[in-house]
């Protein structure tokens, strides 16, 4: 394994500008989801990967599935490489290509990809961009000193997909639905400094609240739906309240939150509303279960609604993703990646949760061992993910480069 570690690392330690410039490439093709029109930044990931001398598979979700998940063109990404005689773990790196649009109030290009003081910034960089920056450059290692006479066996498999933020459904758990992939363990985009063990759930819920129009100078003759989703909204933040008491035991998970995001309504200035929206964001700890949540919630909701006799309100459901929950079946990938930390760096790898919900649920659905690790700060907040000028430092993403691809070998020497 010596031998091994060496030329994994002298390897990766020449090719540190290849990886940043890679990345850069990625973070320069925009590929915001909504509006989803992700296929164009899968080629274009593809070609770089095979430019690197890696095969790499393109699916193609076809478009009717596209459509149905609100998004314009989605094509997933496999790179396959086997060691030795094969016969070892299956061992899957994932990460996503899809970013939230930018938004404003950003001090740079967001497709720039502007390095300052050793951070680059641009959308997508730390989520989760840099990831394939990370597990490309890795399995590269991997193979180089496989070639170089370094003894492994089994197979790596890099999963580059490009809908989870709307879901996943078409990323990971495509992949497996139609049996593309099956593998023995996965690890998921994440961050350097800490191997996550667990994450929150989520349930998105529309609520319609559907009264009478009427004119405003005779608002009797109407019945107000918007008054009444008024009452409903101020209903769910005094029960928002007492999630603060609903504590979980996961380092980096709280409690349960609640937010309304989004809210739509009305026709007019001077007509009575006849007809408001909004969805709600209820975050689920893992020791939570979805079922009880969700049903909670409703009828929450329903004695809500009775407050407002002539109001009629349906509520469907919108995304359901349950959590990831700490499991037996991740100790090899979390001794792994901890051994290779403390060999490179002498530092141990904390494991904690986070309040965010991600793709690794798919892979722990399908009973798959995960855990999440890959290039990033300590905390999600610390790269602006979500906000503007999202960055990451340069060195994180060389650490977690360094610390995956020691850990694959490992995995892969047993």
């Amino acid at each position: 394994m010596a031998d091994a570690r060496d030329l994994i690392v002298s390897w990766l330690a020449a090719h540190r500008g290849e990886a940043e410039a890679f990345l850069a490439e990625l973070v320069r093709t925009p590929s915001d989801n909504p509006p989803g029109d992700c296929e164009p930044h899968a080629a274009k990931a593809a070609t770089l990967l095979e430019a690197m001398g890696l095969d790499v598979e393109r699916h193609r979700v076809p478009d009717d599935e596209v459509r149905a998940h609100g998004m314009m063109s989605c094509m997933n990404l496999i790179v396959r490489s086997k060691f030795g005689n094969g016969n070892g773990p299956t061992i899957a790196l994932n990460a996503h290509g899809d970013v939230v649009p930018p938004g404003e109030h950003w001090s740079v290009d967001p497709y720039g990809a502007d390095v300052r003081d050793g951070t680059m910034y641009g959308r997508g960089v730390a989520v989760s961009k840099s990831d394939f920056a990370t597990y490309g450059f890795a399995l590269r290692a991997l193979q180089h000193a496989a070639a170089q006479g370094a003894k492994m066996h089994g197979a790596v498999e890099l999963h580059f997909t490009y809908d989870e933020e709307a879901g996943g459904a078409l990323g990971p758990a495509w992949l497996i639905a139609n049996g593309l992939t099956r593998p023995d363990f996965a690890i998921s985009a994440g961050f350097a400094h800490a191997v996550t063990t667990a994450h929150n759930g989520c349930l998105h819920l529309q609520v319609e609240v559907i009264g009478r129009s009427g004119h405003a100078a005779e608002p009797e003759r109407g019945i107000d739906a918007l008054e009444a989703a008024n009452g409903l909204l101020s209903d769910l933040y005094s029960l928002r309240r007492t999630y603060a008491d609903v504590r979980s035991t996961i380092p980096g998970i709280t409690h349960p939150t609640l937010v309304v995001g989004l809210i739509d309504g009305g026709i007019n200035t001077n007509v009575v509303p006849d007809k408001v929206r909004f969805r709600l964001d209820r975050r689920i700890i893992p020791e939570e279960s979805v079922e009880v949540v969700e049903a909670t919630l409703r009828e929450a909701i329903d004695d809500y609604a009775r407050q407002w006799p002539g109001t009629h309100v349906r509520v469907t459901r919108v995304l359901l993703a349950r959590p990831l929950a700490p499991d037996p079946g991740q100790a090899p990938l979390i001794d792994a990646l901890s051994r290779a930390s403390q060999q490179l760096f002498e530092r141990d790898l904390p494991q904690n949760g986070v309040p965010i919900y991600t793709d690794a649920r798919h892979y722990a659905a399908a009973g798959v061992p995960t855990v999440l690790y890959g290039a990033g700060p300590r905390r999600f907040a610390d790269a602006n993910g979500h906000r503007a000028d999202e960055r990451l430092a340069l060195s994180d993403l060389h650490r977690a480069t360094d610390v995956v691809a020691l850990a694959l070998a490992d995995l892969l020497a047993r």
